[in-house]
């Protein structure tokens, strides 16, 4: 009986195993069909996209072409050496493009008054567009990509001045108006321009080279709606840019320039450039002797360089500059001068702020340039003593007003006016007010101004090494001036009150070490040197100055010394006239050489 009872349930298991395998079997089945009926497709797929992709090819290579050349009205023509599309991932590559202007053509919108103000050159290895919306462009005429990347690429942008339009029909059309005939919209989330070389001319000539800007577009939309948007710039929501680490050396070779960043937004109209620097080639004396006559030698460290409100459209389309106001500081200026060469053949009056104004090649509109904490060291060689005096401007702050060359602006406001505060070698500080005549051709301007108290032993650096003066002791309770100047020179009025004055005229002994000029002194403290002013019962005393400018002294050279004049006066001492430069000695040997080079001379002329 249990034998019997048995068999049922054995017989159970063998069904109910043979159940499990069929059921199994026929899974593995499935998924084998599966399997293979997608395989299937993938190589369809891969084989479908490799003859759309060939036969695209060429297609897509001719839309390109002829949508860049088309577009530009003829002005740029692009070219590559390969395309590879990738349908799967919707990708797009170009490999060697160049993009080229065609002069012909530039010439043509020339004289229709149509061309624009600047060309491009581009060169790039690898253009690359990421996801792609293939069918979406096909079939929906809407072209919608992630990404449009330019690795490395070699732009160069030349500026030519052209005329502007002086007719009134102007295309108002918004670039969807002008590409909705055969596009709906375009979106590209992002476009970057990596590491590239840049390349700046004027015509044929190189004015500027840069390398590593990169460039940061991002959300470019054009369809019937944002047509209209004004938050956007170049239909796009931001268009930024940066460039690190330029270094380079000048055109002649005496300084190099170095800039750590510049970055900007063109959306914000925000420019920052961070950590300019100019930097002399040699030392101070050395980099004197580089030239036959008196040269400046700068040595610029600006932290902070910022501008907002910039027209980077206007100045693209124009050539033109405008900003709202450009904040400059902080920074140090140092300034250095060998007075043991020849004065220069040239008249230094060109170089007056406001005439450097005029001479530059671009129409410029700053409303507002504002200088924060600028130190500014003024340095002399004296050939006497053969001593360095140095003026000190520390902490200069202020704002300058309606700095411009623009012609259209200048007929309703010609004059650029400066509010200045600074301390004089740290101590007294000058407030001064500048107001430039921006059209005068004689470059006019006047200037007002208050030092406030200070203890005048403090100019003892620099009276000590260039005018050979130690002052003793003295006190200045206030200066203040009035002064009106042009290229030609200056004439005004001059307050100087002081206490206690002495000073002791210094001479150099056997040694080369100054020493004190005794009787001379005395004489000077005694006779000449007006101890206060205002005397004691006698009302203070001013002075009313009368200047002719040399044709080597500078803008900051008429400013200062036209004030030395009149405190000098009033001090007692009166206007000493210049004696002209001496001529640098030269040695022996220099003189053997000169004197042989001149009979070669001689005997080749005869």
């Amino acid at each position: 009986m249990n034998q019997i009872a048995c068999k049922p349930f054995a017989f159970r298991n063998v069904v109910s195993t043979q159940t499990k395998f069929m059921s199994l079997h026929k899974k593995r089945t499935i998924w084998i069909w599966l399997g293979g009926i997608l395989g299937g497709l993938v190589l369809l797929s891969g084989i479908a996209a490799l003859y759309l992709s060939a036969r695209w090819k060429p297609l897509l290579s001719d839309k390109i072409k002829e949508g860049v050349y088309s577009g530009s009205y003829g002005l740029y023509r692009v070219d590559f050496r390969d395309i590879h599309l990738n349908l799967f991932t919707g990708s797009v590559v170009l490999d060697t493009v160049t993009l080229i202007p065609d002069t012909v053509a530039y010439n043509r919108l020339k004289f229709l008054k149509k061309a624009p103000t600047h060309l491009f050159r581009v060169k790039v290895n690898h253009l690359k567009l990421s996801r792609v919306g293939i069918m979406t462009a096909y079939f929906k005429k809407r072209i919608e990509m992630n990404a449009i990347i330019l690795d490395h690429p070699s732009i160069d942008m030349i500026y030519h001045k052209v005329p502007k339009r002086i007719d009134t029909l102007v295309d108002d059309s918004t670039l969807y108006q002008q590409i909705s005939k055969s596009l709906k919209s375009i979106q590209v989330s992002t476009i970057k321009v990596i590491d590239a070389n840049f390349d700046y001319y004027s015509g044929s000539k190189k004015l500027n080279a840069v390398k590593h800007l990169s460039v940061n577009v991002k959300d470019v939309l054009i369809d019937s709606a944002s047509q209209y948007d004004t938050t956007r710039v170049l239909n796009a929501k931001n268009i930024g840019f940066e460039l690190n680490g330029y270094r380079a050396p000048t055109k002649d070779k005496m300084y190099t320039l170095k800039i750590d960043s510049v970055s900007g937004s063109i959306n914000s109209r925000m420019l920052k450039v961070k950590g300019l620097q100019l930097i002399p080639m040699y030392p101070d004396l050395t980099f004197s002797r580089k030239y036959a006559t008196q040269k400046d030698r700068y040595d610029f460290n600006f932290n902070s360089i910022e501008a907002s409100g910039v027209d980077f459209i206007k100045l693209s389309n124009e050539g033109s500059l405008y900003a709202r106001q450009i904040k400059i500081g902080p920074a140090k200026v140092q300034v250095f001068l060998n007075r043991a060469l020849p004065l220069p053949n040239f008249d230094k009056g060109k170089n007056y702020p406001h005439n450097a104004l005029k001479r530059l090649p671009i129409e410029t509109v700053v409303e507002t340039l504002s200088l924060n904490k600028v130190d500014i060291a003024y340095t002399e060689f004296n050939p006497k003593n053969n001593e360095r005096g140095t003026l000190k401007l520390d902490n200069l702050t202020g704002n300058i007003l309606n700095v411009t060359n623009d012609s259209l602006r200048l007929s309703k406001n010609n004059h650029a006016k400066a509010d200045l505060t600074t301390y004089i070698l740290g101590a007294g500080k000058l407030n001064v007010k500048i107001d430039f005549n921006l059209t005068d051709a004689a470059g006019s301007f006047s200037y007002t101004g208050h030092v406030s108290p200070f203890n005048m032993q403090i100019l003892n650096p620099l009276s000590k090494s260039l005018g050979e003066v130690e002052i003793e002791s003295g006190n200045v309770k206030q200066v203040d001036f009035h002064i009106t100047a042009n290229e030609r020179g200056s004439k005004g009025k001059v307050q100087f009150l002081y206490t206690g004055l002495k000073i002791k005229l210094l001479k150099d002994d056997e040694q080369g070490k100054a020493e004190k000029k005794g009787l001379l002194s005395f004489l000077a403290n005694t006779i000449l040197i007006k101890n206060d002013n205002p005397s004691k019962g006698e009302p203070a005393r001013t002075a009313n100055i009368t200047m002719d400018r040399v044709p080597q002294a500078s803008f900051f050279n008429l400013m200062w010394k036209s004030v030395f004049v009149g405190i000098r006066e009033i001090v007692g001492i009166g206007v000493i006239p210049m004696k002209p430069m001496a001529k640098p000695q030269t040695s022996k040997k220099e003189e053997r050489q000169q004197k042989r080079a001149a009979r070669r001379t001689e005997r080749e002329k005869s």
